[in-house]
């Protein structure tokens, strides 16, 4: 059975990273993050979020397993991001997310 949640673990590391992240990469349960994840996102539903709030609500995760999976589930088609941004923390731009059942274009009436 194919499961939209089981990323290979080559997809997570680069062919020239560290034995030991291959390692790691091959332990880590990634469908568990990746839901983890995706329903942090989906809690913002129609308003979206940023990866500063996903950040804030999961507290417990570090950054890098968190961040890691926004590409994988964008690839999957399991969240959606267009050109808009909102002002992070740090003063940067950051793009909005949306879970995909919850993405509405901006040109799209109510």
């Amino acid at each position: 059975m194919n499961d939209l949640f089981e990323t290979p673990a080559y997809k997570l590391v680069r062919r020239d990273d560290p034995s030991t992240s291959h390692d790691a990469a091959e332990q880590l349960d990634v469908s568990k993050m990746e839901r983890v994840v995706l329903a942090a996102i989906t809690s913002f539903a129609a308003n979206g979020c940023i990866s500063d709030d996903v950040l804030r609500i999961l507290p417990g995760y570090r950054y890098s397993t968190i961040t890691a999976r926004y590409k994988q589930l964008k690839e999957k088609g399991l969240i959606v991001t267009d050109y808009r941004k909102r002002k992070a923390e740090s003063g940067r731009q950051q793009l909005v997310m949306w879970s995909k059942e919850f993405y509405q274009p901006e040109w799209a009436d109510g």
